[in-house]
């Protein structure tokens, strides 16, 4: 499927093999997920049926990344227009929440856990605008296969046992969440059956009345008290007001003749864009893969659209974010000339603005193309592992902790907490066009990894000539701080998983890299490459975890 580039392409040994079809195609964390994606489209459901499909189920079955209590992003594409959308469902902050609130009592960050962590969850009526838009079958039925895993119960593989077994202290700490989650304080494991009767219960609701009940029914009644008693600020107005965004043509950018779309903001994808227009001026594949220079100037990179990002970026409608300027081939440039072919500057600061153009995680992706070419990038998240910790009262949903997590508590940070904005977001969705047809459709979990991993994926492919399957499991760097407030100022930190030769790793310490190698490779990223030539789908999963691509 071709690479760009005039380098040798690299030998990757893979774990398994990729799913080839003319059909449709789907690859996701959770193999029942999977199984409901393929189902859906053998029935004659179409890519965005799917989706919602599996979105439902991956709620159910990876309950400490995903969850109707959290908040997706979207990027389709409708094969009879040829148009590509963006979908936001990310939600806003209490009306009574501001920094002096939380200042006043003796907080320096957001609190990370609980029902002050948590924002309104979007995930319910993200289903119903996409079903609305492009859906040919009912929420309804395709809500039908996540309910009968939460009513029957599924069995805990030993990756996500082990994380529940690992988590029980956190998921004892709320009542509700720990009468789901654990057994009476003791931890599940692998093998064990998980049942919540309860999320069943809200699922049928939703079913049977649609997103109405969720935000303005009995299921948000029942979300707000339990939060209010909690000591949340949200009241049941806030939950009747939100609403997902659905836009056309979300952000983009070219890289090497293929056009790069990404989530708008609040979600931090503008850094991807930034990022590639900044590597596009280098020959990544004459400078070979997984070397000290190729690493080198794509850490670089990153550290400069990551300073960008923390300077500039909050909720549009709250604050001017020079989003056009900052994905500009001409601010890319700009940038480019910073970075030294000899040295790390360590921490960098943010770029000018205005100087050339006029201004404009345990999480859960999956990925889905049907046979007309319909195509799906979406990502969706609790925030941290299992959110808040916090379930909703009786409605057995687990609520999201982005609140907690994304906001500052800085005076004047863009980023600062101000009643009814969003956070910016670590979550971010992408999709690569070749010749205005999807060609890339990929991404991945990891918090702020996850620009720097579908920066690799992207490289891998058209730089260095990688089929689907190599993309994933070729070795992958990843560098620290991000944007986490909590840590934002600590040095810089690049972390190698094995795979680089020892005198390449020598040469990124003498450019003044620290190097952290991990033993145990991470990642979770899913991706479907589309030839074409022969329009042959290629679906693959990352097998760091218990991913799984599937095809009809």
């Amino acid at each position: 499927m071709g690479s760009n580039g005039t380098g040798a392409r690299p030998s990757i040994k893979t774990e398994r093999n990729a799913v080839y079809t003319k059909g449709g195609v789907v690859s996701s964390l959770s193999p029942m997920a999977a199984s409901t994606g393929v189902r859906v489209l053998a029935e004659g459901g179409n890519a965005f049926d799917a989706a919602i499909a599996m979105a439902a189920v991956e709620a159910v079955t990876i309950p400490m990344s995903c969850g109707i209590g959290g908040e997706p992003f979207v990027i389709m594409y409708e094969a009879k227009t040829g148009k590509v959308y963006g979908l936001n469902g990310s939600g806003q902050a209490p009306m009574a929440a501001n920094r002096d609130y939380y200042v006043s009592r003796g907080y320096k960050t957001m609190p990370l856990y609980g029902p002050h962590s948590a924002a309104i969850p979007g995930e319910i009526d993200a289903y119903y605008v996409i079903q609305r838009n492009f859906g040919t079958m009912p929420v309804a039925k395709l809500l039908q296969y996540a309910i009968d895993y939460a009513e029957n119960g599924f069995v805990l593989s030993e990756n996500l046992g082990n994380t529940f077994t690992r988590s029980v202290d956190a998921l004892s700490e709320f009542s509700d969440t720990a009468r789901i989650y654990t057994r009476y304080g003791a931890p599940l494991g692998p093998g064990d059956v998980l049942v919540n009767k309860d999320l069943a219960d809200t699922l049928k609701t939703v079913a049977a009345q649609g997103p109405d009940v969720f935000y303005r029914g009995a299921i948000a009644k029942e979300m707000v008290r339990a939060l209010r008693a909690a000591g949340s600020l949200y009241t049941e107005e806030e939950f009747a007001r939100f609403e997902a965004v659905l836009y056309e043509s979300p952000i983009s950018t070219t890289y090497r003749g293929h056009t790069v779309y990404e989530t708008n903001p609040p979600s931090q994808g503008l850094m991807l864009l930034e990022i590639l227009n900044i590597l596009e001026g280098f020959d990544l594949a004459g400078m070979g893969f997984y070397t000290s220079e190729s690493v080198h100037v794509m850490v670089e990179a990153k550290k400069l659209a990551y300073a960008d990002r923390n300077a500039y970026m909050g909720d549009p409608e709250f604050v001017n974010s020079p989003t056009s300027e900052l994905i500009s081939k001409e601010y890319g440039e700009m940038r480019r000339r910073e970075i030294s072919m000899d040295k790390t500057v360590g921490n960098v600061e943010a770029g000018p603005l205005g100087v050339l153009v006029a201004g404009g995680d345990d999480t859960a992706y999956f990925c889905v193309v049907d046979g007309e070419g319909n195509a799906v990038s979406m990502i969706h998240s609790l925030s941290n592992g299992f959110g808040s910790r916090f379930v909703a009262g009786s409605t057995g949903v687990v609520l999201n902790n982005r609140i907690g997590r994304g906001f500052s508590l800085v005076e004047g940070h863009p980023n600062v907490i101000e009643p009814g904005k969003k956070t910016m977001h670590t979550l971010n969705a992408f999709m690569v066009m070749k010749d205005d047809k999807p060609y890339i459709v990929a991404g991945t979990p990891g918090g702020d990894r996850q620009i720097a991993w579908n920066a690799q994926m992207i490289t891998n492919i058209i730089d260095y000539g990688m089929d689907a399957q190599e993309a994933l499991e070729a070795p992958n760097w990843n560098s620290w701080p991000g944007t986490d407030p909590a840590n934002i100022d600590d040095p810089v930190v690049v972390e190698l998983e094995p795979g680089m030769p020892d005198d390449e790793v020598a040469k990124l310490e003498a450019k003044g890299h620290t190097i952290r190698h991990i033993d145990v490779r991470t990642g979770s990223t899913k991706l479907i490459l589309i030839d074409p030539d022969t329009g042959v789908r290629m679906g693959a999963a990352d097998p760091r975890t218990d991913g799984q691509a599937a095809g009809i």
